[in-house]
């Protein structure tokens, strides 16, 4: 049986977690390795006011969040992730920024013997600072090297720790003559709790811009499809009327006929200088087909019109057979 005091203690944390869980929605699930208490301090004091950090026994959380679960019916999501050495960041603000401030604090640390390498790593080439007697411990680990103002000198960069592999007492302690320390150890979120949804951290790095990317290039396909194929969709209307208007544009200053458009358009081909290219409507489309591309000259002077030729263009452009 727990001791009086133990009970105690116990009974607060489970009430200190609840009330933590009934307050915020959002819970970030954090790997805690290797960091520590002072690191951690540090942590909960820079995310003070915007979210509180919760370590424990996972058994003791686990029973505390089943304990809530008739309670809070989305907590059922959150009890198979706890596992391994992690904490909980209970926040209700801001997701990736509550991240930022919990990852962006780490410490280099130095190579422990037998720890796993999360990445490769390099010495790189030049002088060591170690004596010329310590060559042959450079060629136990196949490092070559050479002796250059009493000291000795890394020929070239060497791999000596490639990602994945555990680290030799060797290793380890060529690293600590360099005064090499590879790693460095913080929080780490892992997996995000969302109102009931989990997910992975990865999907914090997608922010506003992406998504917004994103959006676009697929109305852009869209338009380009319905441009090609001839369907009329939201996405492809604008494209069809710039082109239509283009169309327009071109058969206007081909033939002479005039309107307000037009005019712009004619002033700015006479005087290019004065306000830069003619403007042209609308704007390609999305990267499909549709409309010709307005190649807009000045027309020629044109000959008298014979009055077949007044008629016709009467008839195009509003007059009896008008469209």
């Amino acid at each position: 049986m727990p001791g009086a005091q133990a009970l105690e203690k116990k009974q607060k944390y489970f009430a200190r977690l609840k009330d933590l869980a009934r307050e915020n929605r959002k819970v970030l699930l954090v790997n805690c390795d290797n960091v520590g208490s002072s690191q951690l301090q540090t942590i909960r004091r820079n995310l003070e006011g915007k979210a509180t950090i919760l370590m424990g026994k996972n058994t003791l959380i686990r029973k505390c969040l089943r304990e809530l679960v008739p309670e809070i019916s989305e907590l059922d999501a959150l009890i198979p992730l706890v596992r391994g050495n992690l904490g909980l960041i209970f926040t209700n603000g801001d997701l990736s920024e509550i991240r930022k401030v919990a990852e962006e604090l780490r410490i280099a640390a130095p190579a422990k013997i037998g720890a796993i390498s999360p990445k490769g790593i390099v010495v790189p080439a030049g002088p060591t600072g170690m004596e010329p007697t310590q060559t042959s411990f450079l060629q136990a680990l196949n490092i070559a090297s050479k002796i250059v103002r009493g000291q000795v000198e890394i020929v070239t960069d060497v791999e000596i720790i490639h990602a994945g592999d555990r680290v030799t007492s060797s290793a380890a302690s060529l690293l600590q003559k360099l005064n090499i320390k590879p790693f460095s150890y913080g929080l780490s979120v892992e997996t995000v709790y969302d109102n009931g949804t989990t997910y992975d951290a990865a999907i914090l790095d997608i922010d506003d811009s992406k998504i917004l990317g994103m959006f676009f290039a697929g109305v852009n396909k869209v338009a380009s499809i319905s441009l090609a194929v001839g369907y009329p969709t939201a996405a492809s209307i604008p494209h069809t009327i710039a082109n239509g208007f283009k169309n327009v544009i071109a058969v206007a200053l081909e033939t002479g006929y005039s309107f307000p458009e037009v005019e712009k358009v004619k002033a700015a081909l006479a005087n290019p200088g004065a306000g830069g290219a003619a403007p042209v409507a609308g704007g390609g489309s999305g990267g499909g087909g549709g409309g010709a591309a307005v190649v807009a000259k000045e027309p020629e002077p044109e000959p008298e019109s014979s009055s077949k030729d007044a008629d016709l263009g009467g008839g195009m452009f509003g007059g009896d057979d008008g469209w």
